[in-house]
C-alpha cells in the first residue's frame, strides 16, 4: 500500500527534484517572496519562467500567479520580460490568472501592472463566462474603468497620429 501512495504522490508532482510539499520549485518561492535578485538568478540558470506549480493548494500556479498574489510588481516584471504567460490558468475548475489573484487579494498595483500590460480582461465586466476577477472581488471596478481609459487613450493617440501624416 505505501507504494501505491509513493507513486500515486510522484505523478502528481512535476519532473523538478527540488519541489517542495507545495509542488513550488524555487523560482515560485522567490516569486512569493519578492526576491528579485534569486529569481533573475534562477531564470539566468535556465529554470523554467512558465513552470506550473503541483501542489494541492495552487495546482497549475506560476511564478506570475505568486508574484502577483505578493503584489511584487517588479518580479512581475523580470517574469514578463522573460516570457511569462500573463494569462497563465491554474488547474481545476477555477482556472485562475495571476489576474483573478491579484483582484483575490485585492492588490491595486498588481492589477493595475498586469491590466497595462495586457491580461486578459473580458469587456462586460457582469459575463462570468470567463470568470472575470471582478467576479471575486466585486470591489474592482475601477480596473474596467482604468482599462477603458486607456483603450480611449490608446484609440485618440493612433487617431492623432494618423491626422499629423
Amino acid at each position: 500500500m505505501v507504494q501505491v501512495r509513493r507513486s500515486l504522490s510522484m505523478t502528481r508532482l512535476p519532473s523538478s527534484p527540488d519541489a517542495d510539499d507545495r509542488g513550488w520549485n524555487p523560482l515560485h518561492v522567490a516569486a512569493r517572496k519578492g526576491d528579485l535578485k534569486e529569481v533573475r538568478r534562477l531564470l539566468d540558470k535556465g529554470v523554467d519562467v512558465n513552470s506550473p506549480a503541483w501542489g494541492p493548494k495552487t495546482p497549475g500556479a506560476t511564478a506570475l500567479h505568486l508574484a502577483a498574489q505578493g503584489g511584487h510588481v517588479k518580479i512581475m516584471d523580470e517574469l514578463l520580460e522573460r516570457g511569462a504567460n500573463i494569462d497563465a490558468r491554474t488547474k481545476g475548475a477555477c482556472g485562475w490568472t495571476p489576474l483573478h489573484i491579484a483582484a483575490k487579494e485585492r492588490n491595486k498595483r498588481a492589477v493595475r501592472f498586469l491590466v497595462e500590460n495586457g491580461a486578459f480582461l473580458p469587456p462586460e465586466m457582469n459575463d462570468h463566462r470567463f470568470n472575470p476577477p471582478l467576479h471575486y472581488c466585486s470591489g474592482l471596478e475601477w480596473a474596467y474603468e482604468m482599462k477603458r481609459v486607456q483603450d480611449e487613450s490608446d484609440s485618440s493617440g493612433e487617431t492623432s497620429l494618423s491626422s499629423e501624416n
